[in-house]
């Protein structure tokens, strides 16, 4: 009953916020034709200040830009007051504001070893530029951290579960998906044992995501238990901004500080493949242990002290306190809307594909390229590099796929290999090259994850871990089908023609 009430709860949510944004663009309507009526002169000014707002946005020269001069200039006085409610950059909305202070602060905790940072330059002169404009970003490079890479979600979900149970001082939890379930279950039942014992648990969910599980009950159970928990973007709050459209994307567990989670899998039944939803649900992820952990700690907090507008944490108390030694590097990173114009989740797989020598390899759930990144891949296979990338074969958005698909043309026509996985959804964000370094974490090949989401990834080199991401990418490959170039110039007219329009639209997807 109360699993059918949270439900039922969150969807009336999204439905009340719903009918709030068409209030508002019925609101605009009634506002031109005001104009158009009574105020032609008022009209006509807005019309060309729409002009000029499109010649600003070809300037700033992104393709979610490019976007909006097409709605600014096809519905000139229409477009031009809704850019103002919905399209302008979120950059220095309040929640962005906060975050960058709490960066600022942890920053400071976080520092550069530069000994670390010159022997990665003599083993990859090639690559370590990626590394050296992350740490410059605040995202420092680190060794002596054991890193597991793990191919399904199933095992990343058991190894947490396992770290949990053995938690003494802290348990940060960041999800942008939580839903009731077997998983959910079993972990709620060890927060609630350990805040008992006087463990710190933490908790900070995405609104959005999290939109049919979050209701009264769900917090009075939390706060009953001990468990403290923390709401980013509730969608009903700046609707006329329409914020909730930037999500907290991320997915790190944090156990006392020496243990750390991060990659694709969320706390949910479909992720450990205990339920099905689109076939089986093949996702990834990395379990951290030693000084590479203190990042991810430091993400959970500054986004904490973000959502709770306070400054209130000693960052040092939560520092790792077990020492590993370890060869090869990690570099966790974060990236969002508070750094869109220099966002090192785009700058991380942009370089990475740009630096690949020998080959390059991708599973992404979604592959919506903005032109940078497209001339980018085809200009890395037109120069010899085996490029190859792995996509879903059973989708969970229809319209998300027929844009995947129709990104597929152009990349297979300049040598890209495309493959989509046979056996259900690939979920998975990983990019590995060169038997050099890998990524591994949130990021999605699409407009959200590089624009508009706050997602975390790390970084690796010179660890079993990056070959283990090539070879479950190989193992993976043998159980998908390739999409043969030929075949896809023959879909059917009505398909080709949906897949052009959606397009169109696709930094909104």
């Amino acid at each position: 009953m109360n699993l059918l009430k949270g439900k039922l709860f969150g969807i009336a949510r999204g439905v009340l916020v719903g009918l709030a944004l068409i209030l508002q663009v019925v609101f605009i309507i009634g506002l031109v034709r005001y104009l158009q009526e009574y105020a032609s002169y008022l009209y006509i000014f807005t019309e060309l200040s729409s002009v000029i707002l499109a010649l600003k946005l070809l300037n700033e020269g992104t393709d979610y830009k490019y976007y909006w001069i097409l709605i600014v200039l096809a519905l000139p006085v229409f477009g031009y007051f809704l850019y103002f409610m919905w399209g302008r950059s979120s950059v220095n909305n309040k929640t962005n504001k906060r975050i960058r202070q709490s960066e600022f602060k942890a920053s400071k905790c976080m520092k550069q070893n530069h000994q670390v940072m010159e022997e990665l330059r003599r083993l990859h002169p090639n690559k370590v530029q990626i590394s050296r404009y992350l740490s410059r970003q605040g995202y420092p490079l680190y060794k002596n951290t054991n890193v597991k890479y793990f191919d399904i979600g199933e095992k990343l979900l058991e190894s947490l579960i396992q770290d949990l149970e053995k938690a003494e001082r802290f348990i940060f939890l960041e999800y942008f998906i939580i839903d009731e379930g077997e998983i959910w279950s079993r972990i709620q039942n060890i927060l609630y044992r350990k805040a008992a014992k006087g463990v710190e648990v933490r908790l900070l969910i995405d609104d959005f995501g999290c939109l049919l599980i979050n209701d009264s009950d769900f917090h009075k159970d939390m706060e009953k238990h001990g468990v403290k928990l923390e709401v980013f973007g509730k969608i009903h709050q700046d609707v006329s901004r329409f914020t909730f459209n930037f999500r907290d994307h991320k997915k790190i567990a944090v156990i006392d500080g020496n243990v750390g989670y991060t990659g694709g899998v969320n706390l949910a039944d479909e992720y450990a493949n205990i339920i099905t939803r689109f076939g089986h649900w093949k996702d990834t992820g990395l379990r951290l242990e030693g000084d590479g952990v203190w990042s991810l700690t430091c993400f959970f907090l500054e986004m904490w002290e973000a959502v709770i507008n306070k400054d209130i944490e000693n960052y040092t108390l939560f520092k790792p306190t077990v020492k590993v030694e370890s060869e090869g590097y990690v570099q966790p990173y974060m990236g969002g809307p508070h750094k869109v114009r220099n966002n090192p989740s785009e700058f991380t797989y942009t370089h990475l594909i740009n630096k690949a020598r020998d080959y390059l390899y991708i599973t992404t759930p979604y592959l919506i390229l903005d032109a940078k990144m497209k001339e980018d891949i085809i200009t890395a296979a037109s120069s010899g590099v085996d490029v190859r990338i792995i996509t879903p074969k059973i989708y969970d958005k229809w319209y998300v796929h027929m844009v995947t698909i129709y990104n597929y043309g152009v990349l297979m026509e300049n040598g890209v290999k495309i493959y989509e996985y046979s056996k259900g959804f690939i979920h998975a964000k990983n990019v590995v090259s060169d038997d050099e370094c890998a990524t591994c974490g949130t990021i999605n090949m699409d407009y959200r994850s590089l624009h508009m989401h706050y997602e975390c990834g790390v970084l690796i080199s010179e660890k079993q871990a990056v070959m283990d991401i090539k070879n479950d990418f190989i193992d993976t490959m043998k159980q998908s089908e390739r999409i043969n170039y030929q075949s896809w110039k023959k879909r059917p007219l009505r398909q080709k023609l949906i897949q052009w329009i959606l397009k169109i639209f696709s930094p909104m997807l």
